[in-house]
């Protein structure tokens, strides 16, 4: 091999073949973190002939351009210059002299997940995981699956997200994402961090001066690779929100027996179907309100679906959780959305609400009520929960819509900061039918 690695490298490189099989490689831009694990995904891969190893990022197009264009050309150039390779341009997956592949996917369209969900893996590689969600990631790991002589291996590079991602959760944390429980292995999951100072002999020093130039938050990020404990004057923080166990078959009906009211809301989007990647979820959430007018985020059923399945998913829950109504902003489609629901059940309670004012003037006194002490989550929701955190009086900070988040916050207003609807009663007046 012809490139060498220097002391931080190599100590990466040591990390990336020990026994752990969940690896994070975790740090600021431009630090190696690519190359080193498209390296080590070669090295596993020309090891066990005949084996299969996936490297995936959550938009096709920039893999392509960064992953196949640049760095592993890059890598077998320099690491393994006597090794030739065939690049598949109709699939996309390299293919080796002993026989192993390596693919290159996208998690940006239904075609490419589907051809993923047939293959079995040796290696799967996330590139860029901050912008892959959680689900993908699962989705992933049920085809790290091939026999070989290789141990499985699940790698994984990010410039840290905030503190409410995914990945602070398992690797740091060494916690459940979703049900915040010990991870039952925790040794099995390590993680390292790899900032651009050790990789200084490729970079420029007008780069290295660029990021020195940064904003703080930025520089913590891209500079220093630290996670962001949150956005700048976020609206919510994790450690502001209360938490009680998760409601499941055996305990719904105790916990809907304690609420005074419960409304399933719905925040529509365009989405045509589960195939849609392009348009946004449509964020489903239940909650209710006890008698002491403390608010609880029971579900979280935001899904990608069309107009018949999210009004199922919607009906479903209003049966599920006893609800009351079904609240559904007006703003997207106007009478469609009804009309949806309607179509679904035509008996279906629902109230359309309307979005006059913005998305942080909504939210800002739903989180006093956190603030407050008086929500409380039935478990952890951590998409929802990341979408909050991203709350700030800049506006939101993601980088899509806050559909989960615009949906529990129609929920919790129409249950706690709305009149109660007053059951109907017999009014004297003056009208007189004789007149």
């Amino acid at each position: 091999m012809v490139a060498t690695l220097n002391p931080k490298q190599a100590e990466a490189n040591r990390l990336l073949g020990s026994a752990a099989t969940h690896i994070l490689l975790r740090g600021g831009s431009r630090s190696g973190k690519t190359f080193l694990l498209l390296r080590a995904v070669a090295i596993r891969a020309m090891k066990a002939p005949g084996t299969r190893h996936g490297v995936f990022r959550h938009r096709f197009n920039a893999l392509k351009h960064t992953i196949i264009g640049d760095t592993f050309p890059k890598v077998m150039r320099l690491c393994f210059p006597d090794v030739p390779y065939a690049l598949n341009r109709t699939d996309w997956f390299v293919t080796l002299p002993n026989g192993s592949e390596i693919l290159f996917h996208g998690l940006d369209s239904s075609d490419r997940t589907e051809k993923i969900l047939g293959l079995e893996f040796a290696t799967v590689y996330m590139n860029e995981a901050s912008q892959i969600s959680y689900a993908a990631r699962n989705m992933l790991i049920t085809r790290l699956a091939q026999k070989s002589p290789l141990a499985l291996k699940e790698y994984i590079d990010a410039n840290p997200p905030t503190t409410s991602h995914w990945l602070y959760s398992l690797f740091e944390k060494k916690v459940e994402p979703k049900s915040g429980e010990p991870l039952k292995d925790p040794e099995s999951y390590q993680t390292m961090q790899i900032n651009p100072d050790a990789n200084r002999e490729n970079l420029s020093p007008e780069y290295l001066a660029q990021l020195e130039a940064l904003p703080e938050k930025e520089r913590q990020r891209f500079l220093f690779g630290n996670y962001q404990a949150a956005i700048d004057g976020a609206l919510w923080s994790l450690d502001r929100i209360k938490r009680a166990a998760p409601v499941g078959d055996a305990s719904r009906a105790a916990v809907v027996a304690q609420m005074r009211r419960i409304v399933v809301a719905v925040d529509p989007s365009g989405c045509a179907g589960p195939e849609d990647t392009r348009s946004d979820e449509i964020g489903i959430s239940v909650c209710g309100v006890d008698g002491d007018k403390n608010g609880h985020v029971l579900a979280d059923l935001t899904l990608r679906a069309g107009p018949a399945g999210w009004a199922k998913t919607a009906i479903d829950a209003l049966d599920l959780w006893h609800a009351d109504r079904i609240i559904a902003e007006r703003n997207f489609g106007g009478a469609m959305v009804e009309a949806t629901i309607t179509a679904a059940r035509a008996t279906a309670p629902v109230k359309l609400v309307t979005a006059s004012r913005g998305k942080y003037v909504r939210a800002e006194p739903i989180a006093a009520l956190y603030e407050q002490g008086r929500v409380t989550h039935h478990g952890r929701f951590p998409d929802l929960e990341d979408q909050m955190c991203q709350f700030s009086a800049a506006g939101f900070q993601g980088s899509k819509s806050p559909d989960r988040a615009d949906a529990m916050v129609w929920a919790l207003t129409e249950l706690m900061l709305e009149e109660a609807p007053q059951p109907a009663r017999m009014v004297r007046t003056t009208f007189n039918l004789g007149r």
